[in-house]
């Protein structure tokens, strides 16, 4: 059976949903990829590695497009790579619990095309509210959902 992996586009992801993850890698014996502009501490395991990449713009982004295999999945709030990752077939989850999909995707690149273009004119849009405890949990039901799913559907080739 040709298991999925979990890769965490990591610098700006929050910890609790990193730890999440982990305790999922070793629940479901999946392979995870932390992909970062700096070093980042995780848990000793077998199953868990970490990628630093060169700093700079995209950098990381671009590493997980390069290695991302038909069927991973992506844990990213940014926008623009979960649109990759949602065009090489694979999962992308917002630390949140949004699924992306090529539905809303789509959407979500228009509306951060927008919001940024105010940003630019110098318009103060915010920014997103706090990640707090509802967050974590949907992230996590969101999660557990997608990994039970891949699983059975595997399971079944």
């Amino acid at each position: 059976m040709n298991k999925f992996k979990i890769w965490i586009d990591a610098d700006a992801c929050p910890k609790i949903v990193k730890e999440t993850v982990y305790k999922n890698s070793g629940r479901f014996d999946l392979e995870v990829i932390l992909v970062a502009n700096s070093y980042l501490s995780h848990p000793l395991s077998p199953l868990i590695k970490s990628i630093k990449v060169e700093m700079g713009a995209d950098v990381a982004d671009d590493y997980i497009v390069d290695n991302l295999k038909d069927g991973d999945i992506v844990i990213t709030a940014d926008i623009p790579l979960a649109a990759f990752a949602v065009d090489k077939n694979a999962t992308a989850i917002n630390p949140r619990g949004e699924v992306y999909t090529e539905d809303n995707v789509r959407e979500r690149l228009s509306v951060r095309d927008f919001v940024q273009d105010l940003r630019d004119s110098g318009v103060d849009t915010g920014g997103p509210a706090p990640f707090g405890p509802k967050d974590k949990e949907n992230f996590t039901n969101s999660l557990n959902r997608i990994i039970t799913r891949k699983l059975k559907n595997l399971s079944r080739e």
